[in-house]
């Protein structure tokens, strides 16, 4: 993987022009409580550029006037005592022998080594936030560095897109279990803890966000996540919930009976969702518009809806007077990659973005009708998301999460 970071880093000092320096700062480590320390996360930009996943590391890329670069990864020094606590530490010499660094520095030389490397300078690049204040020959020319990476980072590699399948393989079949685990009388949080030791157990060592599993009107909650109510029979449980293999996210959701069987008016909700999914998934393909996907489903649901008798009125109208929001209130889904909502802008200059061979991101449609919604009470504490990850193909697209069960008949049997 080294390889691909070093192309990764001179792809982006191609963009820059010579005179340059860029300044990227890792992530630290935070604190749960006390003394108490979060599982660290390396910062996804800083990890894009060079797979270093130590915290408090800083990167800095050069670019002279004659166009050599040069690569400086300022890190935590080799501590004998620290790493009696915390774990060996890669140091200076580890930077340059294992991450390809040009030089390496302990992270208190910071400031002087970038003072002197500012010298001569023209351009400086680093994140619109970062505070540059610690030096004072900063060049004027300053630019978020952030929108140059995340432009690179929305087509992924080939060794990024294994690393996503592999994630969104471990979570369809997490998902699987939890359909067959699933019985009425059990806690929302028993199932998350099933996913989540599945997925560690598969080699995700961490979660791509923290799991909704969300029964009965929880489930007309977008990021409801507490987790913490009986599951009641007749009711649906949502599962959105996707591990993290190597930093890369997998982002799957499933909407599952409580006792295997679908009452008729879940399977109407949930199969007008289904149907609008596989339509929107079909419109992923090189060229196609990215809002092409949001603007089919909202046919199908809004159409659906209609005929169902939960809407009144005609469908383009209640389309174009966004009446559809009070049921369905999210778009058709997301960039994904080492984010769960991943890098990328979505519009060029407010054109919509067309679909290229690499990108991956989710389909998402759902319908919410809450407890107490102005509809009969039949369709009352229904909610209803169903989602994939989708890898835009040369010719097409590849559904990632392909292995997670979604259709009726397939549930139903496999509950059993």
């Amino acid at each position: 993987m080294q390889d691909e970071y070093a192309a990764r880093r001179a792809a982006l000092m191609e963009i820059v022009p010579a005179a340059s320096i860029v300044l990227l700062p890792g992530a630290k480590l935070q604190y749960r409580n006390a003394d108490a320390e979060y599982p660290f996360r390396q910062n996804s930009d800083f990890y894009y550029l060079t797979g270093f996943s130590e915290p408090d590391a800083f990167l800095v890329l050069t670019k002279d006037e004659k166009a050599k670069v040069k690569y400086i990864l300022f890190s935590l020094p080799h501590d004998p005592e620290a790493e009696i606590w915390s774990g060996k530490r890669i140091g200076q010499e580890g930077a340059v022998k294992d991450y390809a660094a040009d030089e390496a520095y302990v992270c208190d030389q910071l400031e002087p080594v970038v003072s002197k490397l500012l010298d001569g300078m023209q351009h400086v690049y680093c994140p619109k936030s970062y505070d540059l204040s610690a030096w004072s020959n900063i060049p004027k020319s300053e630019v978020n560095v952030l929108p140059l990476i995340h432009e690179m980072r929305l087509i992924k590699s080939p060794a990024e897109i294994s690393e996503l399948r592999e994630a969104a393989k471990i979570s369809a079949v997490a998902h699987n279990k939890l359909l067959r685990a699933c019985k009425p009388g059990m806690f929302e949080y028993q199932l998350e803890a099933m996913f989540t030791g599945y997925c560690m157990q598969e080699g995700c060592r961490a979660l791509a966000y923290t799991p909704i599993v969300a029964s009965g009107n929880n489930a007309c909650t977008l990021h409801y996540i507490e987790n913490t109510q009986k599951i009641s029979d007749k009711e649906l449980v949502l599962i959105d919930a996707g591990g993290e293999f190597n930093n890369y996210a997998a982002d799957i959701t499933r909407t599952i009976p409580a006792n295997g069987k679908f009452t008729p008016e879940q399977k109407a909700i949930y199969q007008l969702v289904l149907d609008a999914q596989l339509q929107g998934i079909d419109e992923v393909r090189p060229g196609n518009t990215w809002n092409k996907v949001q603007e089919t489903m909202l046919q199908v649901i809004v159409g659906g809806l209609v005929e169902l008798g939960i809407m009144q009125g005609d469908v383009e109208t209640l389309i174009k007077d966004k009446a559809y929001r009070q049921f369905y209130m999210h778009s058709s889904g997301h960039w994904l990659g080492l984010d769960v909502h991943d890098a990328g802008t979505y519009q060029i200059e407010q054109k919509w973005r067309k679909f290229e061979p690499g990108m991956v991101l989710t389909v998402e449609p759902g319908i919410y009708i809450n407890s107490n919604a102005n509809v009969e009470e039949k369709w009352r504490g229904i909610g209803v998301r169903i989602e994939d990850d989708i890898l835009v193909t040369e010719h097409g697209n590849e559904v990632l999460s392909r292995d997670a069960i979604k259709q009726v008949a397939d549930i139903e049997n496999a509950a059993i």
